[in-house]
Order: structure tokens, then sequence, then C-alpha cells
């Protein structure tokens, strides 16, 4: 029969498991189709590819941004080819962003990398740390949802 965990113990066990969890994202995000984007830039064309095309406004509200740091994001991911940016057909105020076919290959090619990188890495685990994983990812999910 196991103890109950003390406030120290909780600490503690929280502390590892945020910096083991940093540690594996940041490892993730070094895996990108273009080593010069930041993790800003490529959220937004995430975002895009996943959500379809918003305003400026929607996209900055989604990455919890300011609408003038956004536009600076945009703008540089527009230079680069990777969106477009073309008038609301009803609201001519509005401008939508939407990936091209260039943005969507970027987050593709991410995408293919991370998970490449991933799957050598749980390769290399026994069948019984591989299923840890696949039950803490479940845990991981339940307490992101709270």
């Amino acid at each position: 029969m196991s103890s109950p965990h003390t406030p120290a113990d909780t600490t503690t066990e929280a502390s590892s498991l945020r910096m083991a969890t940093f540690r594996l994202a940041r490892r993730l995000r070094s895996q990108r189709a273009v080593d010069t984007m930041s993790d800003g830039q490529f959220a937004v064309l995430a975002a895009l590819n996943v959500h379809g095309a918003h305003t400026l406004g929607e996209l900055a509200d989604r990455e919890r941004v300011t609408a003038p740091s956004m536009n600076r994001t945009v703008n540089c991911l527009e230079e680069s080819g990777y969106l477009t940016r073309t008038p609301d057909e009803t609201d001519r105020r509005k401008v939508n962003i939407a990936l091209t076919d260039e943005g969507r290959a970027v987050v593709a090619e991410t995408v293919r990398r991370r998970d490449s990188w991933l799957e050598q890495a749980l390769a290399e685990l026994s069948p019984q740390q591989r299923d840890l994983l696949r039950q803490a990812a479940d845990l991981m999910r339940e307490v992101a949802a709270r």
C-alpha cells in the first residue's frame, strides 16, 4: 500500500514533469523544415493549416498576441510566400489570411520531420516503456483539458 504524497512530493513531481515536457517540446520544435522560421511563425502556419483562413484579429486572438505583433509575423510570412491576404468577399474592410501551397508544404514537412524524430526515439524504447508513454500521453491530455 502506497503512502499519500506530501505537498513537497507533488511540487517536485510537478517541476520534474514540467522540465521534461519542455525539453521534449524544445527537441521536437528543433525539427523544422525551415531553420530560420520562429516557433511563433510556424504556429501561425499550423493554425491556418488546421483551422483555415483567419482575419488578422482572429489570428492574434488565437495566438494570444497583439494585432501589431501578428501583423509583423504575417508580413514576414507573406513576403516568404507562405500565406496570402485577400479581401473578404462580403465585408471589404476584412482581409482573410490563408496558406499558400508553399506554406502547406512547410507545415507538412515540419510535421513529418517531428514525427520521424519521435518515431526513431520511441523505437529505441522497450515495449513496456512505449506503453507507459502511451498511458502518460492520455493523462497529459486529461490534465491539459482541465
